[in-house]
C-alpha cells in the first residue's frame, strides 16, 4: 500500500507542478519563476523515475540472486502490512524453496554417485571432445587403473576396446579381451549415446563375463555328454528291442528242434540287416561327434523314402506293438526321392518318432502317421503326427530351445539337435499342435 499511495502523491505533486508552469506561461510571468518552475518540473519527474527504479530494484536484485544459485540472502519483514513488506515476505519463501530444491537436488546427485560407484558393472561417462566425466570403481579395477581424464587414454590399456567405446553406437555391443593382473577378462562392452542439454555424450558400461563364459563352457561340455548319451540310448533301445526278439524267436525254434522255413530266415536277415545299418550309422554319428560338439556335415546322397520308411517300420516295429500303436505311412508319389545323409535324416525322424510314442502312451486311440509328399512348392515334406494329447501353447515356442523339454524324463536335445540337422540340410523343422487334437511335424527339404 505504501508504494501505491507514494507513487501516487508523486504523480499529483508533479502534475500540480506542471499545471502551475503552464498557468505562469500563459500570463506571462517573468522568467525567474517560470525558470524555477520548470527546474522544479524536472526534479519531480527525476524522483518519480528513481522512486520507480528503486522499487523494482530489490525485483532485479531477487532475480540476479536466482540466476546466480544464491539462495542465502534474507530480505527483512517488518509485519506492518506495507506492500514492501509482503514482497519481502514473498522472496524469502521463493528463495527458501528453491534453496530446499537445490539441496534435495544435490542429495539427489550425491546419491546416484554413490550407487554409480558402487556398481559391479564398470561405467564411464565422457564428451565429444573425450573428457571423462565419471569412472567409477568398478571400471577403474577392470582397467586397473587409478584416474582416467580422457578416453582417449584407454587406447594405452587395450586398442580394441578403444576401437569399440568410439565405434559403437546406442545399442551396440561388442567382447572384448583383456589383460589384467588377476588375468584374462573378457569385457562385454555395451554403449549408449545420450543427449543433455545440447551436449552429446556416451555412456560406457564393461561387464566382466569370464566367470560366466567359463561356467558356460562346462555347461557345454555336459551339454555335449547328454546329447551322445540321448541319440546312442534313442538308437540302442530299438535295437536292442529287435535283437531280443529275433533271439527269442530263434531260441523257441531251437528249443522245440523246429526247422525255420526260408520267409523267416528272410525276415531274420532283414532284421540283422536292419540292427546292421542302424548299428553302422549309431556309429558314424557318435565318431563324427567325438572331439567336437557340432553336428556332422551331412554326405549328400540318394535317399528312396520308401526304403527309408520300411526300416523305420522295421526297426521300430518291438515298440508299436508293446504299446498297441498303429503306425501308418504314405507316401506320394511311391517313388519319391530325397537327396540328404540317409543317417541324420533317418535320427531326425528316430527322434519325432520317439517323441510321437511317448505322446500317445495316454490316449484311447494311439495312431502314429508319417508321411511324405511335394507341395505346392515344389518343397519335399515329410509329416510326422500323432493322436496325442498335443502340446500347450506356451511350451509350444519352447521346444526347439535345447535342453528343454516337457517330458518327465528326457534331455530336451531331440528336437534342437533335429532342427540343427535339418538346417544343415538347407531345410526347416516346423510343428502345429493343439491340444487333445494331436501334434504334427513337419520336415520341409527345399528342392
Amino acid at each position: 500500500m505504501d508504494y501505491k499511495v507514494g507513487l501516487f502523491g508523486r504523480i499529483v505533486l508533479l502534475a500540480i507542478s506542471i499545471f502551475l508552469l503552464s498557468n505562469f506561461i500563459l500570463n506571462g510571468s517573468g522568467v525567474f519563476i517560470i525558470s524555477l518552475l520548470i527546474i522544479l518540473v524536472l526534479a519531480q519527474i527525476m524522483l518519480l523515475i528513481r522512486y520507480s527504479e528503486n522499487s523494482f530494484k530489490k525485483v532485479r536484485q531477487f532475480l540476479d540472486n536466482i540466476k546466480q544459485d544464491n539462495y542465502n540472502n534474507v530480505y527483512p519483514v517488518k509485519f506492518d502490512g506495507t506492500d514492501t513488506d509482503d514482497l519481502h515476505i514473498e522472496f524469502n519463501a521463493i528463495l527458501a524453496k528453491l534453496q530446499e530444491d537445490q539441496a534435495e537436488k544435490e542429495a539427489n546427485y550425491q546419491y546416484f554417485r554413490s550407487v554409480f560407484q558402487h556398481l559391479s558393472i564398470g561405467l564411464i561417462t565422457f564428451d565429444e571432445e573425450g573428457k571423462v566425466q565419471i569412472v567409477n570403481t568398478a571400471a577403474k579395477r577392470m582397467l586397473n587403473i587409478q584416474f582416467l581424464a580422457n578416453i582417449n587414454e584407454v587406447e594405452k590399456i587395450n586398442k580394441e576396446l578403444h576401437h569399440a567405446i568410439h565405434n559403437l553406437r546406442t545399442g551396440g555391443s561388442e567382447l572384448i579381451k583383456i589383460a589384467h593382473p588377476d588375468g584374462i577378462m573378457q569385457l562385454s562392452v555395451y554403449v549408449i549415446e545420450l543427449v543433455l542439454r545440447d551436449s552429446k555424450f556416451k555412456l560406457v558400461s564393461l561387464q566382466n563375463i569370464q566367470s560366466e563364459l567359463e561356467e558356460k563352457e562346462m555347461e557345454a561340455w555336459q551339454n555335449l555328454v547328454r546329447v551322445l548319451t540321448h541319440e546312442i540310448m534313442n538308437s540302442i533301445a530299438p535295437i536292442s528291442s529287435l535283437a531280443a526278439t529275433v533271439r527269442t524267436d530263434i531260441e523257441q525254434k531251437l528249443d522245440m528242434h523246429i526247422d525255420v522255413p526260408p520267409s523267416e530266415l528272410e525276415d531274420y536277415l532283414m532284421a540283422l540287416g536292419t540292427i546292421e545299418k542302424r548299428s553302422e550309422g549309431m556309429i558314424n554319428f557318435v565318431s563324427d561327434f567325438r572331439s567336437l560338439a557340432h553336428i556332422p556335415t551331412p554326405k549328400f546322397q540318394t535317399i528312396q523314402l520308401k526304403n527309408l520308411f520300411e526300416q523305420l517300420g522295421t526297426l521300430l516295429q518291438h515298440q508299436f506293438e508293446n504299446h498297441q500303436i498303429q503306425f501308418k505311412t504314405k507316401i506320394e508319389p511311391d517313388e519319391l526321392i530325397l537327396f540328404g545323409d540317409a543317417n541324420l535324416i533317418e535320427q531326425v525322424l528316430i527322434n519325432l518318432i520317439q517323441n510321437a510314442i511317448h505322446a500317445v502312451e495316454e490316449s484311447v486311440m494311439r495312431v502314429i502317421s508319417m508321411e511324405a509328399f511335394i507341395d505346392e512348392a515344389g518343397k519335399i515334406i515329410i509329416e510326422i503326427t500323432d493322436s496325442g494329447k498335443g502340446i500347450e501353447e506356451d511350451a509350444l515356442s519352447k521346444i526347439f530351445i535345447p535342453f528343454f523339454t516337457t517330458k518327465k524324463t528326457g534331455s530336451g536335445i531331440g528336437l534342437s539337435l533335429s532342427k540343427q540337422i535339418m538346417r544343415r540340410h538347407k531345410g526347416n523343422i516346423q510343428v502345429r499342435s493343439k491340444l487333445g487334437k494331436g501334434t504334427t511335424f513337419k520336415l520341409i527339404f527345399n528342392a
